[in-house]
């Protein structure tokens, strides 16, 4: 089978390759691959900010297919079938634990990148019959961390939410609060980022260059509360701001690391406003499940800014790592 292999931590080390194909063992089943879409994590480990155990590899985590073969003992499933695979293929529910994040694909298993994958059939979930597989490659970590957040909140109805860039979390937070009730404001640098946010549906923008102090302005918008959920995308450059733009009570929902991970933080807004700051490695098959069911009830659409060709995965990349040109997810599509 065609695969893409990362060498090394490089972006110049992705190459065109050929591998024997994969066989579904007992309570397996063989994807065939048709899209992929890109995380930063992706891009960390082919720049070697996330170690990598060894190389070659196949990189990326996320990914959508249909079922190809069935290995033996697999029931529920038929050829055909249009999957979304969860990149950490033994975390079934519950707590997250060693043992899950230590199968990451794209890491440690094969990732997206390749025609065909071999997986537990336990890990896969039914893609929503109105996405493309492009949309659905978009879901495993990016829709269900969203999902996670507005759960970890108790998002409803009457709620603040208040998102930071437009990356692929914060696009789907977007869709997910408005589609719960939810009063949602958005923060970039982009004029046009923010437009694109208003015609989703961003109910307040805020562009944080011309605006620095974006926390006040935030508790200005809400007279004073707060925003009940902050979903933090970008990490040490903005951790501090996130809690004070929180409401008492609130919930800062850690996912991002783009601006760093080491930071001071005054535990004052913490104590005093009773906040609850909640780290997140995106969810288990349950919870992808959850997500893609909540994406079908309503009928969202993941918002996809470009499509790449595998022939262009370093493009890809290059276009992930410069930071700040997307809007939503980049995906790659077989």
């Amino acid at each position: 089978m065609k695969a893409i292999e990362l060498t090394a931590p490089s972006l110049t080390a992705l190459r065109t390759t050929t591998l024997p194909d994969p066989v579904a063992g007992p309570g397996e089943v063989l994807v065939r691959l048709r899209a992929a879409a890109l995380n930063y994590l992706d891009v960390a480990v082919a720049t070697g900010g996330f170690p990598a155990p060894a190389f070659p590899m196949v990189p990326v985590a996320d990914g959508a297919g249909e079922v190809a073969a069935l290995g033996a003992g697999v029931t529920g499933l038929a050829l055909g079938d249009r999957v979304v695979p969860h990149f950490m293929p033994h975390w079934l529910g519950g707590a997250i634990t060693p043992r899950h994040v230590a199968a990451m694909r794209g890491l440690t298993l094969p990732g997206s990148l390749a025609e065909y994958v071999a997986l537990p059939a336990t890990s896969l979930v039914a893609l929503p019959a109105h996405l493309d597989f492009v949309q659905g490659a978009a879901l495993p970590i990016a829709a269900t961390t969203a999902w996670n957040a507005m759960r970890a909140a108790a998002v409803r109805p009457g709620s603040v939410v208040l998102l930071l860039g437009t990356g692929g979390v914060s696009i789907f937070a977007l869709q997910f609060a408005k589609a719960s009730g939810a009063t949602v404001i958005l923060a970039s640098s982009s004029e046009e980022k923010l437009e694109r946010a208003r015609r989703l549906g961003a109910d307040h923008l805020i562009n944080y260059r011309a605006t620095p102090a974006w926390d006040e302005k935030v508790r200005e918008l809400t007279a004073g509360h707060g925003a009940d959920l902050v979903v933090e995308a970008v990490g040490a450059a903005t951790i501090a701001r996130s809690l004070q733009a929180a409401a008492m009570g609130g919930t800062v929902f850690t996912v991002g690391f783009v601006g760093g991970t080491s930071a001071p933080v005054d535990l004052l807004p913490v104590i005093v406003k009773a906040l609850r700051v909640v780290g997140n490695n995106t969810g288990s098959v349950a919870d992808l499940a959850e997500a893609a069911r909540a994406i079908a009830a309503h009928r969202i659409v993941p918002v996809i800014d470009r499509v790449f060709g595998l022939g262009d995965t370093r493009e890809a990349y290059a276009h992930l790592a410069a930071g700040g040109q997307h809007f939503g997810k980049l995906a790659i599509a077989h």
